[in-house]
């Protein structure tokens, strides 16, 4: 009997510290979101948008752990009591919206008045505990209230929180079918007129590339082509955005058959973007875009990209692709075509890879024109599997005016005749690839100097007295050797002691 007393003790005292994990967890959590407020506060006086970011990066992790009942408390005891934040309840349903919550112990008097940018943030939070939980009817609703109030502020300290909130929102309307993802375009432009009025460099630059976007998943190039003439795209905007801008535009250049300027774009964003497992998904898709280009170009990939541990697999059937295409062999093309057609079809370059035919049979006609000094139409056309000798007079006298081959064309007696090698050394093409390099390493210098500049509104920052600058250096340090914040986190504006 004792020993069943002890058990039902243990199991007991098992339950019992459980809750207290559970509950312990939800308070953690609730303190980790509450944190974020005085961060805001700073940064509204001191008009600092590193504050802002500082708070942005701490979302991942909360994420994972946003619950009903966190989010519930934080509302709770961040607004005073006779402020009801109807917008942020309805995330939690009706019956969740109408339960009155006790403030906890330890909070004497109820909180003051929520300033914008908190609010701009729990909303947020909202949004993308909404996503998480796959609502997205009910996420595409709010997140237009949210977009609405968001676009009545006219606060530069929102703006990094602002910019968040447009993603989310036009990421609800993207998951949606097609209408609704049409729908959110006037707004969208809306917004944009009014962030560039503002000079709001990080809304415009997320509407931009949230606009691309929107244009490339509905296939309407050419209003993107011409939003990408009209704007002007933030050179000072993060790095995450100018990656993005550069990827949408290096693929609406390669559908708009402007290889080099695609291939130019998407370089760039490829050597922008992390090299970590962070950026995965996205290393993938630009490499997937940029290997096509590539191969229209006339250029075979280097063959290490393909023995890339991260980019291996993905990329195995662009692999087989440009296989066929070196050799120029037209029936081992069409096969990898029909067998990994549904993968190019999710990738989004399909209509690109179908393009690649026309290089097949150019490699083909190159091959031959190489191995033979002459060779007859009819053996061209049995060899690349064309369907009339007609057709290969066509594709061999295009080859000739495009430059592909050297070589001329006897109509009456049905043969290619090859001219003899010419020496590259001896043509304009070692100046053209020595003219690209240097352009390359031109960019390469701006950029870098560019990117040495001093943040904005420098001069607002200043102190009132040379001992008071003196203070707050010491307390950057003081920040920086405990690890609060990191070189990124100051700016660029701080230089030691």
């Amino acid at each position: 009997m004792a020993s069943e007393d002890v058990e039902m003790k243990t199991v007991e005292e098992t339950q019992t510290e459980e809750k207290k994990e559970v509950v312990d967890e939800v308070t953690a959590t609730v303190n980790d979101i509450k944190a974020n407020f005085p961060l805001l506060e700073q940064g509204v006086t001191n008009f600092d948008s590193r504050f802002m970011l500082k708070v942005l990066r701490t979302i991942p992790s909360v994420r994972r752990r946003l619950t009903p009942e966190i989010f519930r408390r934080v509302i709770k005891e961040s607004h005073p009591a006779h402020e009801k934040p109807t917008l942020l309840l309805s995330v939690l349903g009706d019956e969740d919206s109408a339960m009155d919550i006790e403030a906890p112990a330890t909070q004497s008097k109820g909180p003051t008045a929520v300033i914008p940018e908190v609010d701009v943030y729990l909303h947020l939070l909202a949004q993308i505990f909404l996503l998480d939980q796959n609502a997205l009817e009910a996420g595409a609703q709010f997140s237009t209230e949210v977009v609405k109030k968001v676009h009545s502020l006219n606060r530069r300290t929102v703006d990094p929180l602002a910019g968040q909130v447009y993603f989310y929102y036009s990421r609800f309307h993207e998951l949606l079918p097609a209408p609704a993802l049409l729908g959110i375009r006037s707004q969208l432009l809306a917004s944009l007129r009014t962030a560039t009025l503002r000079k709001d460099i990080d809304t415009q630059a997320q509407l931009i590339t949230l606009l691309l976007r929107n244009y490339l998943i509905t296939s309407h190039i050419n209003q993107a082509d011409l939003l990408i003439a009209k704007t002007a795209f933030p050179p000072t905007a993060s790095n995450n955005l100018i990656i993005r801008y550069e990827y949408y535009l290096g693929k609406i250049r390669a559908i708009q058959l402007d290889y080099s300027a695609a291939h130019e774009h998407l370089q760039g964003a490829i050597r922008k973007a992390p090299q970590t497992s962070a950026a995965a998904g996205f290393i993938q898709a630009a490499n997937k875009l940029n290997v096509v280009v590539e191969l229209l170009m006339g250029d075979i990939p280097d063959r290490a990209l393909f023995r890339n541990p991260m980019l291996e697999k993905p990329l195995k059937p662009y692999f087989l692709l440009v296989q066929a295409v070196r050799v120029g062999e037209l029936d081992a093309f069409n096969k990898v075509v029909d067998t990994y057609g549904d993968v190019f079809k999710k990738d989004g370059t399909y209509t690109l890879v179908i393009r690649l035919r026309q290089s097949v049979i150019k490699t083909g006609i190159r091959t031959m024109s190489l191995s033979y000094s002459r060779i007859s139409l009819r053996e061209i056309c049995v060899r690349l599997d064309l369907d009339s000798e007609q057709s290969a007079e066509y594709i061999v006298a295009k080859a000739i005016r495009d430059g592909v081959i050297e070589a001329t064309l006897n109509h009456e007696k049905g043969y290619m005749q090859s001219k003899e090698l010419l020496d590259i050394y001896a043509t304009q093409e070692p100046t053209e690839q020595f003219h690209a390099r240097i352009s390359a390493c031109m960019d390469m210098h701006n950029e870098c100097i560019k990117a040495m500049r001093f943040p904005m509104n420098q001069h607002r920052l200043e102190l009132k007295n040379a001992q008071e600058a003196r203070d707050r250096e010491r307390e950057l340090a003081k920040e920086i050797q405990e690890g609060d914040l990191d070189d990124s986190d100051t700016g660029g504006d701080y230089d030691g002691l």
